[in-house]
């Protein structure tokens, strides 16, 4: 049998996708698996690693019954969900703690440490990223401090640390690999060697040999297997991190072309060239790919922590909205939000403000308040979070994009696409395909087999509807000003409780009120 197949496997936070596409890109099979997300306190984010696992070997063992089996593929491209820490033990395999998601702020303490000490810059120099728990680094620092197993393997030297591309690597190939666009955002890598640094491993106090070996985003990289799959394996030709999988995706690879995809999160992603961008304060340099032993492709990036996820807390944590789809119609139903703002940082706040204190808050609320009204603020609040990074971001840019190009789950809400066009004041270009990530990844397979050029795999996802802008520039000012200072108050609302509860436990005769001592 012939191999005339390229699988994508997309790892995400919220579910795991295998996707086939013929030599064309065009999809034939696909399978799907939700993933669990645990929130055992707050700020924390976890999910298990087995089941990350399982869903992996679930999808891919789908996708091959209905192709014809393992013979037919000739690469294989997986990405995975970027910053997320999974901890095992080499010698069984088994994971020793749950993996903790790249939403996940537990390692907030360790970060202010280090920020407390002076180490950000020379940080921020090597790595192109600023200090903050988004970052794998931190999370690996917690498992080393906070949990015995982990401490234990440590002092065995059988311990492994690794992104999700290095668990399923490890179990699947026999050895973890990751990519340099996954490496980039551990806070280990230096970015102008490609490799993990000692600086940063001493900093973070990560023992080299937990990490994985790093490899090109494509290139033949040996062959997966697993006992549901059949004997024979399929050949890994692709690893790379999801949302530069998504850059690629939609056929992104000449400087100042920029996309965003709404999905838990929102990222938006810009192709700066062969060089690391200076980032400023406000965004991140990261490595967009290393196409085999060519230099590497960097991008700036900044991401919107809770987009989807804030939809599915609407649904599940308070019970507004019977499925997130419905919030496009609730939205429409009423012709503003009523004076309701709504800041979306269920997991911090990231580029530009890096406020990783920040929670979520609903404001203005009022006895004329109903769910349509917050659900309409939501999205308006996810709109205003992704138009503060692409304001940045056009501005730090040699060649400013004249569109932005769009695709993930909520690319389909069009309330929400009509007010991301008017607070940008830019065309949004919505892929053809909301599996950019996925196509990415079989595109990258297809040019790690010699099949295809990077220039092809845009021309297999290309926009099929332009969203302009209608509303008026001075409106649109006014607006996003009115944001910028809601934000400021909004961010700041943790700080002023823990004041408030510091007040509260002070001494008694300090605390009370003269006028009832």
């Amino acid at each position: 049998m012939t191999a005339d197949l390229l699988l994508a496997i997309d790892q995400g936070t919220s579910s795991t996708r295998a996707i086939a596409f013929d030599r064309g890109l065009r999809a034939v099979a696909s399978a799907s698996r939700p993933i669990r997300v645990h929130h055992p306190r707050p700020g924390w984010v976890e999910q298990d690693p087995d089941e990350i696992l399982e869903s992996v070997v679930e999808c891919t063992a789908e996708v091959l019954a209905h192709c014809g089996g393992p013979q037919r593929i000739a690469g294989v491209g997986l990405d995975n969900q970027g910053e997320t820490v999974i901890a095992w033990d080499e010698t069984t395999g088994a994971a020793l703690a749950p993996a903790i998601v790249w939403q996940c702020r537990r390692s907030e303490p360790i970060v202010e440490r280090l920020r407390a000490i002076g180490l950000e810059p020379e940080i921020r120099r090597l790595t192109g990223l600023p200090l903050d728990p988004y970052f794998s680094a931190g999370k690996m620092s917690w498992l080393l401090e906070e949990v015995p197993a982990v401490q234990a393997a440590a002092s065995r030297e059988t311990l492994r640390l690794g992104t999700v591309d290095a668990w399923l690597t490890w179990h699947l190939l026999g050895e973890a690999l990751t990519d340099p666009s996954t490496a980039s955002r551990t806070q280990l890598l230096d970015i102008h060697s490609l490799t993990w640094n000692d600086r940063l491993l001493d900093t973070f106090k990560v023992p080299r040999r937990a990490l994985a070996r790093i490899v090109a985003s494509a290139g033949p990289a040996g062959n997966l297997h697993h006992a549901r799959w059949g004997q024979a394996g399929l050949p890994l030709a692709a690893l790379i991190c999801d949302q530069q999988a998504a850059l690629i995706g939609h056929g992104c690879v000449q400087p100042g072309q920029m996309k965003a995809t709404y999905g838990t999160g929102v990222f938006v992603l810009a192709v700066a060239g062969s060089e690391p961008p200076v980032a400023g304060d406000h965004l991140l340099s990261t490595v967009a790919w290393q196409l085999h032993d060519l230099p590497a492709t960097y991008a700036l990036d900044g991401g919107v922590f809770t987009a989807g996820s804030l939809l599915d807390w609407l649904r599940d944590g308070l019970g507004l909205l019977a499925d997130p789809s419905e919030s496009e119609e609730l939205a429409r139903s009423v012709h503003d939000t009523a004076g309701v703002q709504v800041l979306p940082a269920l997991a911090g706040i990231g580029a530009p403000w890096w406020r990783p204190r920040a929670r979520g808050v609903i404001a203005g609320l009022s006895g004329a308040t109903t769910r349509a009204h917050v659900a309409r603020a939501a999205l308006d609040g996810i709109g205003h979070r992704v138009a503060d990074i692409v304001e940045v971001m056009v501005a730090a840019l040699d060649r400013p994009p004249l569109s932005l190009r769009v695709d993930g789950r909520l690319a389909g809400n069009g309330y929400l696409l009509q007010r991301q066009a008017d607070l940008l004041g830019m065309p949004l270009e919505v892929a053809s395909s909301v599996e950019a990530t996925a196509l990415g990844g079989a595109g990258l397979a297809g040019m790690g087999v010699g099949w295809l050029e990077a220039g092809q795999i845009g021309a297999a996802n290309p926009p099929i509807r332009t969203v302009r802008p209608v509303m008026a520039g001075g409106d649109r000012r006014r607006e996003r000003a009115a944001w910028r200072r809601f934000v400021e108050v909004a961010a700041d609302i943790p700080d002023a409780m823990t004041s408030a509860a510091d007040a509260a436990v002070l001494p008694r005769k300090e605390a009370e009120s003269p006028v009832f001592s």
